[in-house]
């Protein structure tokens, strides 16, 4: 837990093709965390759209950013567009290397090992990518939430409001992460039971995978090529 008077900036990475609730599901937490700025950047400071088409705009470019004491790296299909970007793969291990916590959800993982920032770190990610984690370094750990050290991960999409919960308690102690839940009347009863590959029924799974082949087709040859430049032998 960090002193409740030490003044903490949080930032979250935006780009085009972004999972919008892997931003705006942290966003809720992360925002009333007490005593912090909360600020989203982009790597310009022009509105994109998230994978389903919505529109956000970040307050202003990465190269503004000062360095941050949290770092969220959200993911979505947009991930991918980043991997060899070494601009952004360069700003990700500069806030990193400078923040106190580093939180990652979703693919958001594989955009941390891209930048050389997962070898030995316990890890996860998206249950479609999770057999990936290997390429880049980190040892996999099959659970929604993993806390390594001073980093989160948090698996799929939904899952970040989980983390973004666990990693407000480590910065401001659980009482305050309690009172933020609380807030958004965060209390899940999901309807259905099919939330993970081992609960979904085999015929929605086999749908959910056909519906990401393509995406996972790339996924796998750009963690091969980030494996050879990283020297990782997964």
């Amino acid at each position: 837990m960090i002193p409740p008077d030490t003044h903490l900036e949080i930032g979250s990475l935006l780009f085009e093709g972004i999972d919008q609730i892997d931003l705006t599901g942290p966003f809720e937490v992360l925002s009333r965390i007490p005593n912090a700025a909360y600020r989203v950047y982009g790597k310009t400071a022009e509105t994109v759209r998230d994978v389903r088409g919505l529109k956000l705009t970040p307050d202003t470019a990465i190269e503004d950013a000062p360095q941050l004491d949290v770092l969220h790296v959200p993911g979505g299909f947009g991930q991918e567009d980043l991997m060899e970007d070494e601009a952004v793969l360069a700003w990700l291990r500069r806030q990193a290397g400078g923040a106190r916590s580093v939180f990652s959800v979703c693919t958001g993982a594989l955009l941390c090992g891209a930048a050389g920032l997962l070898k030995g770190r316990r890890a996860t990610t998206h249950w479609a990518s999770f057999d990936l984690l290997p390429y880049f370094g980190a040892i996999p750990v099959d659970q929604r939430v993993v806390v390594d050290g001073t980093w989160v991960f948090a698996a799929g999409v939904t899952a970040g409001i989980d983390g973004a919960l666990r990693l407000a308690a480590e910065l401001r102690g659980e009482d305050a992460a309690k009172a933020i839940q609380l807030y958004m009347a965060y209390a899940p009863e999901p309807p259905f039971d099919s939330g993970t590959p081992e609960r979904a029924p085999p015929a929605i799974l086999e749908q959910a995978r056909a519906a990401v082949a393509a995406i996972t087709e790339r996924r796998t040859a750009t963690a091969r090529r980030v494996a050879a430049r990283l020297g990782v032998q997964p």
